[in-house]
């Protein structure tokens, strides 16, 4: 019997994003190397705006954490799957719980973050001139602490939720990861609290984060609008661009993922969103940012002369 907890169940089998044993060597090395990529990508951002004076701004502070946190949350996930393309992947109770609060916590906080970023865009084109006072080492600091704190409140929720429910003889998880809908599914206990958690939750770290980025980008392009020389909202414009395409790619697939109804035959469409904002998205994220960004393809211009040139 699993510790905290009056299942009988003390692990769970994951099984993985697909059962045609045909695929499965084929798409261990397409996702090793999509995690590969992620790890690389991510820690290459991390190092270059850690390194490069120029690249401490609070653009590039909220970038520095994003790409933290897409690191963590794809190595949380990652590797469990690709153990599931070549063996049974058996997981036991307590690893489940401790791979859903981990995925919670990471989750949120993209959320959180992609908003920050949203208002820093805000601030930057709206109000230029008292961008450095809105936007200080303070409130970028108060930010982020808010932005972990939400994280950390949201991951115990639906831990914790989790924890109390019973689950009898079911133990087969349809899925790659231990997710709340495929594991709401086993349980022989009532998922009515768990549900609206998931809806209170998710309610507010998806659909108000979109409220918000929506209003920002509305006073964005309302702004750029009224800029009359074509090079100046072509400028305004490129700074925003990147941010868009990662909030679209995140929000669309996560509130498609829990915000939709769930029906029982759902779990394999369930499983073809969460790639998108799991496993996709942090692997684009620092090719979004670096190839549309002016200031990291010069840092990394730099660093690749220095290198060749020592």
């Amino acid at each position: 019997m699993a510790a905290g907890n009056d299942s009988s169940v003390t692990q769970f089998i994951l099984l993985g994003l697909t059962k045609q044993p045909e695929l499965q060597l084929p798409l261990f090395f397409i996702f090793l190397g999509i995690y590969m990529v992620t790890v690389m990508g991510n820690m290459g951002l991390i190092i270059l705006i850690g390194l490069k004076p120029h690249l401490h701004t609070p653009m590039y502070y909220f970038l520095f954490n994003l790409s933290f946190i897409d690191l963590c949350y794809s190595s949380v996930i990652m590797p469990r799957m690709l153990i599931g393309f070549v063996k049974q992947n058996t997981i036991s109770y307590e690893e489940c719980m401790a791979q859903l609060c981990f995925f919670s916590f990471f989750v949120i906080d993209e959320c959180c973050i992609l908003t920050s970023m949203a208002y820093d865009r805000y601030v930057a084109i709206c109000k230029p001139l008292l961008y450095k006072a809105i936007m200080s080492h303070q409130v970028c600091l108060m930010l982020m602490a808010g932005t972990y704190a939400m994280g950390f409140v949201g991951a115990m929720a639906h831990t914790g939720c989790m924890l109390r429910l019973t689950f009898c003889d079911g133990n087969i998880i349809n899925h790659y990861m231990c997710d709340i809908p495929p594991l709401l599914q086993l349980s022989c206990t009532s998922t009515y609290v768990n549900e609206l958690v998931v809806f209170i939750v998710v309610g507010i770290n998806v659909i108000m984060p979109s409220l918000t980025i929506t209003i920002s980008y509305i006073l964005i392009v309302s702004n750029i609008l009224r800029i009359r020389s074509t090079e100046g909202r072509s400028k305004a414009f490129s700074t925003c661009s990147s941010h868009i395409v990662t909030v679209s790619l995140f929000f669309g697939a996560s509130a498609f993922m829990y915000l939709k109804p769930s029906p029982a035959g759902s779990l394999d469409q369930d499983k073809v969103s969460t790639v998108f904002y799991t496993i996709v998205g942090p692997m684009m994220n620092p090719f979004i940012y670096s190839l549309r960004n002016k200031d990291v393809k010069i840092a990394l211009s730099k660093t690749f002369k220095k290198r060749v040139f020592s």
